[in-house]
């Protein structure tokens, strides 16, 4: 009886694998190098016209309260042996067929009462070295209260050994704190048989917030194996009795990437709050800010960083996951890395050491009169690729709907300090800089087309205007403006947004989103151009929207998938659609109306038939307008017509 069991175990678990191959997707970026690169080449730029929705799968609508002020349907899902894996903005996994997109299972956690911001990205999935009776393959997923947890890949049910019962409580040493303050949203990281995350801490707020240790568990028993609390670089795990993780650290809120050659984890990291007053971070926060640091897998020690972007008082942090790719170059294959960055720059480094391949120049920036701070006289420039950030803000790009509204925009431009790109924070009026705390690139990241050595990035040029405002501000203010506090500054708050009217309208000309391609053996820009038109759109104050789709280059939030084929397939744009785009030109091949923006990146996978489908994630986020439901999409050929 116990010998026919195993057989049917052993049986079970070589069905579950028996697809695992290209034609998976099995990491949140693909591999864990996050190259966001699908070998498939059943669709084609000659046969996409004929793309078709094949299954669509409904979740439960959101709940919007005051404790769940707004949610987000960002995450990307996984195919791996037949089956999709996805998270819901509750923390719920749910398993279905890659074929039919019929439900296998759901696993629902009982959250705790916890505020904040609702999101997941993605899950992991593990497969354990040996086989074992329960749990062989398992998908790992964080929580919206701060929580981790493993279950069967094929039933849905907890891991028990994974653990307290299938639990981790990511609260632990983390101290007292403000519920929803801190909370992971991007997938978990896996990595010679660690699971690895960070955590989102909610930007400004306070100096006393949440630290951003970064923690890596044992995939198997969920037991803490290390722990990087920059400020302690001599600890590699959980603090002492009676003390807690060093708080208001940096976070890495971001994706993460892996190296399971070199045994290498690549972070991208945040700053410390409040964001736009930085005279009392410590030196190691100064350090490791919006930066990109290789850590040992094993151990969690640093093996290399490098900064992006010094003294960060703009909310540069860096969200993108480091995307690792083989270049090519006349001295030989080096093994690289891409940092996209908000900024819009992008670094490429030797992935082993850190040091750049394409020559990164300091550059003098302006200097700012902020009482107490100061600003870092240069800034990193990757002067060897071609840039994202866009053109610098002019008055002459002022804009609007009518004479009157650019006529407002005007005034605001003038009243404020704008001295180009690294325009500093300011103490007696607005600033205005561009792009803005939504990028350049944000946590989309970039994708590389690992066949044609290119690069496909979405990017934002939404400039930002800025204002601190006093105690006696926030006291007065009375929902007239959103404002966040700055304690343990010398300011009661900051007014941080977009650049718009009274309208609610971007107060520069579009485009405001943009997709390129650039060739990596040259570093040349192949392409650019506006992605998303005006469709859905209009004054974010009103409720009006414009039904003509005019080219104008849209709000973007997501990234983009590239396949073997030479498409890229992107959403992340606010007019509600999915497109198909030739990677040679720009082109646009093929798109489908969607019931909501769909800010996840999409992905590809062969289901077991051999049918290539690309998957998307439809439900966007409901601060940019509400819910129309929430939706994971398949779109793929014609079944009798795959070719």
């Amino acid at each position: 009886m116990q010998i026919s069991r195993w057989m049917m175990f052993v049986g079970a678990c070589l069905l579950s694998t028996a697809y695992a191959g290209p034609g998976d997707w099995m990491n949140y970026g693909d591999a864990p190098a996050g190259t966001r690169y699908s070998p498939l080449t059943q669709i084609t730029p000659a046969n996409v016209a004929g793309l078709r929705l094949a299954w669509s799968y409904k979740l439960p609508p959101p709940i919007e309260t005051v404790a769940h002020p707004y949610v987000a349907f960002e995450g990307t899902p996984l195919a791996v042996g037949g089956t999709v894996y996805f998270c819901t903005p509750n923390s719920a996994v749910i398993a279905l067929d890659a074929e039919t997109g019929r439900q296998r299972w759901v696993y629902a956690p009982q959250l705790r009462k916890w505020g904040g911001f609702r999101a997941c990205r993605g899950v992991a999935y593990f497969a354990m070295p040996t086989p074992a009776p329960h749990c062989h393959e398992r998908i790992i997923a964080t929580t919206v209260d701060s929580r981790m947890y493993a279950v069967d890949a094929r039933t849905g049910e907890l891991c028990a050994d994974f653990g307290d019962r299938g639990w981790v409580d990511l609260l632990t040493d983390m101290g007292p704190m403000t519920p929803g303050v801190f909370a992971p949203t991007s997938a978990p990281t896996i990595i010679r048989g660690r699971v690895v995350t960070g955590g989102m801490v909610n930007d400004n707020g306070q100096t006393s917030n949440p630290s951003g240790v970064v923690r890596a568990y044992d995939a198997i028993t969920g037991q803490l194996a290390w722990a990087w609390d920059l400020d302690h670089p001599e600890r590699h795990g959980a603090p002492p009795a009676g003390e807690i993780y060093t708080r208001n650290t940096p976070n890495a809120w971001g994706p993460f990437s892996a190296d399971e050659t070199l045994g290498l984890l690549y972070i991208p990291t945040g700053n410390s709050n409040p964001d736009y007053f930085g005279a009392h971070r410590s030196v190691q926060s100064e350090k490791y800010s919006s930066s990109v640091v290789a850590l040992d897998a094993t151990t969690g020690e640093v093996r290399w960083s490098f900064q992006t972007t010094h003294h960060d008082l703009w909310d540069y942090d860096v969200g993108s996951q480091p995307v690792l790719f083989d270049l090519p170059t006349p001295g030989g294959v080096i093994p690289a890395l891409i940092q996209a960055t908000k900024r819009g720059e992008l670094f490429v480094l030797d992935r082993r050491d850190g040091h750049p391949i394409v020559p990164v120049v300091e550059k003098p920036v302006p200097q700012g009169n902020v009482p107490g701070d100061r600003t870092a006289a240069t800034q990193p420039f990757s002067v060897g690729l071609a840039s994202l950030a866009g053109p610098q803000l002019t008055e002459e790009d002022m804009w609007g709907l009518t004479p009157i509204d650019q006529l407002w925009c005007r005034i605001r431009f003038r009243e404020a300090r704008n001295d180009g790109l690294f325009t500093p924070p300011t103490a007696d009026r607005a600033w205005i800089y561009t792009p803005g705390w939504m990028g350049g690139s944000d946590w989309g990241s970039v994708s590389i087309d690992e066949s044609r050595d290119v690069l496909v990035a979405v990017s934002m040029r939404m400039a930002n205007y800025d204002r601190f405002v006093s105690d006696a501000d926030v006291k007065n203010n009375h929902g007239r403006d959103v404002i966040t506090p700055q304690i343990g500054s010398p300011y009661g708050g900051i007014i941080t947004d977009y650049f718009h009217s009274a309208l609610g309208m971007p107060c520069q000309r579009p485009p405001y989103g943009v997709i390129s391609a650039i060739n990596l053996r040259t570093g040349a820009l192949m392409w650019s151009h506006p992605l998303g038109t005006s469709r859905s759109n209009g004054p974010l104050a009103t409720n009006i929207r414009v039904p003509v789709p005019i080219p104008m280059g849209n709000v973007t939030l997501g990234g983009n998938l590239v396949t073997g084929s030479g498409l890229i397939f992107v959403s992340a744009t606010l007019d509600r659609y999915v497109r198909a785009i030739d990677e040679g030109t720009g082109r646009e091949l093929w798109r489908s109306d969607l019931s909501a923006a769909a800010f996840a990146t999409p992905m590809s996978y062969a289901a077991p038939h051999g049918r290539q489908f690309v998957l998307v994630s439809v439900g966007g986020n409901s601060k940019f307008g509400p819910n129309q439901g929430l939706y994971v999409q398949a779109y793929a050929l014609p079944a009798d017509k795959p070719n």
